[in-house]
């Protein structure tokens, strides 16, 4: 199970244009069992089927895909259309170009730019005059279009670099699941970074696998992070291959075929370490769990290495700050 949990943060943020426009969202929440304690607590988490849900939702609530966070709204479908629009074309760079010319035609929708730099291409965006004091459009639509372009040539787009025209938030930690690269911040504009040869790779896409992608894009390109090449993604894809016989850091290390010096002080590099490696998939094994009452409390702590429930209790509160007993209520 390698399914990552979401930071309540995102979920929180992306109501935040229902809420300044004072619109009604409340029977939304109830019947994704998304409690507003759950909103209210920053280590809280959720599941990724939930943001998704709760996305699309929005946009249902405010007919908006910009949810609320742009000059003017970008009405359901329009991605849609966009997509048909780019489909038949016959690389990335007439696709992207085409993308982003569709966005032009709507006045004062946020403006995206491609150009090359040497061997790299800068993937711009225009933020400047959003109403998204969080920054979680400017996120959406970089992931969204990063996401999207991966999509269209059937291989992931390794990014060089991320910039933000913003001071690092107090969610930057989380970037790492978003954009697993170099990040800049407070730069001149947004952008993503990434080799230009990309843009020459012909589209492996077309209308029958577009129809299943739109069935949940691009709310759900949104809640599925970037595993990345960094070691800290590298490891947790070895730990998740069997939560309930987890190898120690000499083992691991052995793995990867690095000392364990070595790992520990490339993790400690990439902001990380192996414990915490280790509690943030205890942490969303759990969530995965407890969302889906398929096993006990004590059998969740058994299959996360708790030898007492109670230290599973303390754990899981530790983490997210609610019991596992209280997650699971909230979530009936």
């Amino acid at each position: 199970m390698r399914e990552r949990t979401i930071a309540s943060h995102f979920a929180r943020a992306a109501t935040g244009g229902a809420r300044r426009m004072g619109r009604d969202y409340s029977a939304l929440l109830q019947r994704l069992a998304i409690s507003p304690e759950l909103l209210d607590e920053p280590r809280a988490r959720i599941a990724p089927e939930q943001f998704t849900a709760l996305v699309q939702g929005l946009w249902q609530v405010l007919d908006d895909e910009y949810l609320g966070l742009a000059i003017t709204p970008s009405k359901r479908g329009t991605f849609a259309m966009m997509c048909h629009a780019v489909i038949h074309c016959r690389n990335l760079d007439k696709a992207l170009s085409r993308g982003f010319l569709f966005y032009s035609l709507f006045p004062d929708a946020p403006r995206l730019t491609l150009s090359l730099e040497g061997e790299r291409v800068r993937l711009s965006l225009d933020d400047s005059q959003l109403n998204d004091p969080e920054h979680f459009l400017t996120e959406c639509l970089l992931v969204i279009w990063h996401r999207f372009a991966s999509w269209l040539i059937g291989q992931r787009i390794r990014l060089e670099q991320a910039c933000f025209s913003y001071p690092k938030p107090a969610h930057g930690a989380e970037y790492e699941l978003l954009f697993p690269c170099r990040q800049v911040f407070g730069a001149e504009h947004s952008a993503l970074l990434f080799h230009s040869r990309y843009l020459a790779m012909p589209l492996l896409q077309d209308e029958r696998t577009l129809k299943h992608f739109l069935e949940r894009s691009p709310a759900d390109l949104l809640s599925r992070p970037d595993d990345g090449d960094s070691l800290a993604s590298r490891l947790r894809r070895l730990l998740s291959r069997d939560s309930a016989h987890w190898p120690d850091l000499e083992a691991a290390a052995a793995h990867l075929h690095i000392s364990p010096q070595t790992l520990r002080r490339h993790l400690h590099e990439e902001g990380s370490s192996f414990q915490e490696l280790k509690d943030e998939l205890r942490r969303d094994i759990a969530i995965y769990h407890l969302n889906r009452a398929d096993l006990s409390l004590q059998q969740i702590a058994e299959q996360l290495g708790f030898s007492e429930p109670s230290a599973f209790h303390r754990a899981f509160k530790k983490w997210t700050g609610l019991t596992p007993g209280a997650y699971r209520a909230q979530e009936q």
